[in-house]
């Protein structure tokens, strides 16, 4: 999905950089070519000021994904999940991120949340990148406690596991 929404903006990388970061954000376009966050209204000029381009080329984009029945199916109907990743380091938590071989394999989650539970560690979030909407999907999962070296070796040991970072 991410490559075919990325298609129609082929001759634009500055349009693409746009689209990029309402998908990282979640940020959704309203009826009037807005964006916004839930019901709070995004200026353009901060957008274009984020990723290095012209107010106009994100009003531009936003006329585009209005125009087009299925990326305005996609961008008025997407929508943030807060996250504890930024928090950790303030609230004492340990965030896990596993890059995987093929994001598209079955029982990912599973495995390595299953893993953490067999170790006793409880989760307290989950995010899952999704591989239609990210060039380089992660599983991030944050933790109330360190990880022991045994638990990082038993993840890093899985078949799909290409690296693994900790925060």
């Amino acid at each position: 999905m991410f490559d075919e929404i990325m298609e129609k903006f082929e001759g634009s990388p500055s349009q693409q950089a746009v689209i990029r970061l309402l998908l990282e954000r979640g940020f959704s376009v309203n009826d009037d070519g807005r964006v916004v966050s839930g019901g709070i209204e995004i200026p353009n000029t901060g957008i274009a000021r984020e990723i290095g381009v012209d107010r106009r080329v994100v009003d531009s984009t936003t006329d585009v994904i209005l125009e087009d029945p299925e990326l305005r199916r996609i961008f008025q109907n997407i929508s943030q999940v807060p996250s504890l990743m930024d928090l950790a380091p303030v609230l004492d938590l340990t965030v896990l991120s596993v890059e995987v071989t093929n994001a598209e394999q079955e029982g990912i989650v599973a495995e390595v949340t299953g893993t953490l539970a067999d170790h006793d560690i409880s989760i307290r979030q989950t995010i899952s990148e999704d591989p239609e909407f990210t060039d380089e999907p992660r599983l991030y999962l944050i933790t109330d406690e360190e990880l022991s070296g045994e638990v990082i070796t038993a993840i890093r040991d899985l078949s799909f596991v290409r690296k693994i970072e900790i925060q």
